[in-house]
């Protein structure tokens, strides 16, 4: 079974809520009529198989995916004011249950949090798992320019750890977005860099040491951190702030870290599994956004010169193992 663990879609609750236009982010048409998902720092164009399920299970169908994980994607519900957040990720949660009961043959999907308000974030986590059926959480980049590893979170790891479900990390607008606006250099440059951000310092602060039975995922390879590999470990052994709450390189922690696929350059998704092997490393193509790459993420996989082992690892073996499933 080919497993696709990095895609996106719009449950349909979730847009009516932006688009009575009480919340922070807004549905709206662009000048050539497209329909945009806009909110501060970027947009998204939201397409067939954001929100129809049939157009998304033909277009899998046509690039060789069995199965997908849904997740909600940009702008989240972590803008939005502490209610509004919770109802959003309720009706989110609820509608990808009632996808996934329906088509569970086809889909699964990791929850949304409303973390700006911790203890509704831990309690929603737990009903999405528990009532909901759904496999994990995704967890944006940065809250509101609050690092993940800020105290105000811990408790969700925790919770990640004692629920036996993974956490994924996936970028938000930068917390650090200063000469992003043009070009759409947000997602092109500030994504794979924050994505990075979170991941190192949730390392540094010693949450992978203090939860050794988390489960951890980051998209679009990690980011940025495993290019930056040997510098980070020399970091750690010449700066002795590096070593306040961990005692083994970084890397160490750094290769339990599972990682999805889309990178679009097989050299480079090389340099990673040569870092992080086969085990940690999943098929993703970040449908159906602008930059997606449904049509040739197997085929890219398949051509890689490495075993067909690995490569039925990365294809789906190791989603199912991760999710359960």
């Amino acid at each position: 079974m080919i497993v696709d663990f990095h895609s996106h879609y719009y449950p349909a609750a979730y847009l009516n809520e932006l688009k009575d236009g009480k919340a922070r982010a807004s549905v709206e048409k662009d000048r050539e009529g497209r329909l945009l998902v806009r909110y501060t720092g970027d947009y998204n164009i939201i397409v067939g198989p954001h929100v129809n399920l049939q157009e998304r299970v033909k277009a899998m169908d046509k690039s060789g995916i069995d199965f997908q994980v849904l997740t909600l994607t940009t702008p989240g519900v972590e803008r939005e004011e502490p209610k509004l957040a919770t109802r959003l990720a309720k009706l989110t949660n609820d509608e990808f249950g009632q996808i996934v009961e329906t088509h569970s043959d086809r889909f699964t999907a990791l929850a949304v949090l409303p973390l700006q308000d911790p203890d509704a974030a831990v309690a929603e986590f737990e009903r999405a798992i528990k009532v909901c059926g759904l496999k994990g959480a995704m967890l944006p980049s940065n809250v509101n320019g609050q690092p993940l590893d800020s105290d105000m979170f811990l408790p969700i790891f925790e919770k990640a750890a004692k629920l036996n479900v993974p956490l994924y990390i996936h970028p938000t607008s930068p917390i650090n977005q200063a000469a992003m606006d043009e070009w759409r250099l947000v997602p092109i440059l500030g994504f794979g860099v924050d994505t990075s951000l979170a991941v190192l310092r949730l390392v540094f602060k010693g949450v992978l040491k203090n939860w050794p039975a988390l489960k951890l995922a980051a998209s679009h390879l990690g980011g940025v951190f495993p290019y930056l590999r040997g510098r980070i470990d020399r970091g750690f052994e010449a700066y002795p702030e590096c070593r306040t709450n961990i005692t083994e390189p970084p890397t160490s922690y750094l290769k339990r870290v599972w990682v999805d696929s889309i990178c679009y350059d097989s050299n480079v998704f090389m340099s990673s599994y040569a870092f992080f092997g086969a085990k940690r490393m999943l098929l993703g193509t970040d449908f159906p956004h602008q930059i997606s790459d449904l049509e040739r993420s197997v085929d890219r996989i398949m051509q890689l010169e490495i075993s067909a082992e690995d490569k039925g690892r990365i294809l789906g073996d190791n989603a199912k193992e991760l999710l359960r499933l």
